[in-house]
């Protein structure tokens, strides 16, 4: 794996519901504090410390990390917690999550982020691709929705001017 994803957990609250290190360090126990302190106010949040990353997505009531070697930059953690909020949710959306207690997930869930922070580290190259196209895949639905917008605000345009035309007319045909 090259060691670059080190450590991953998945928490509801502040509980965490199922981790996976790659091996120990005192960055568990960082990720831990900053799970407790993590603003409320985003889903993305990233806080960097002794050459490590630690990446969070908070999604309703559950969030997910990732601790990375710095050097790896921010995508492909940030891929990772996608991939495993998606796995995670797939898998207990509306189930026994909700309802889990701290690491009771471990045996069934620890070996998925195993698996994912592998596929990560290994194909960092098929991440970038992948991050890059939801990049444009995301931009373009920004320019759809910017064209629709202008659409119905122009079909409400016509609209006005088709009443206005009405009142017009009757107003005409009221004077007659």
């Amino acid at each position: 794996m090259g060691q670059s994803l080190i450590y991953s957990f998945v928490a509801r609250g502040t509980a965490v519901l199922a981790e996976y290190a790659e091996f120990g360090g005192k960055f568990t126990g960082i990720a831990l504090q900053c799970l407790q302190k993590l603003p409320l106010s985003t889903d993305h949040f990233t806080y960097t410390c002794d050459g490590h990353t630690f990446s969070y997505l908070i999604d309703s009531s559950f969030t997910y990390c990732v601790v990375a070697v710095e050097s790896i930059g921010r995508q492909i953690p940030m891929a990772f917690l996608e991939r495993i909020k998606d796995e995670f949710t797939n898998r207990y959306g509306g189930g026994k999550a909700a309802t889990a207690v701290a690491h009771s997930l471990d045996r069934e869930f620890g070996p998925k982020l195993k698996e994912q922070m592998q596929y990560c580290a290994d194909h960092p190259e098929d991440i970038s691709k992948l991050a890059q196209v939801k990049a444009q895949a995301s931009e373009v639905k920004g320019v759809m929705m910017e064209y629709v917008e202008k659409v119905l605000d122009r079909g409400e345009e016509v609209k006005l001017l088709l009443d206005k035309t009405e009142n017009l007319r009757s107003q005409i045909s009221g004077s007659r």
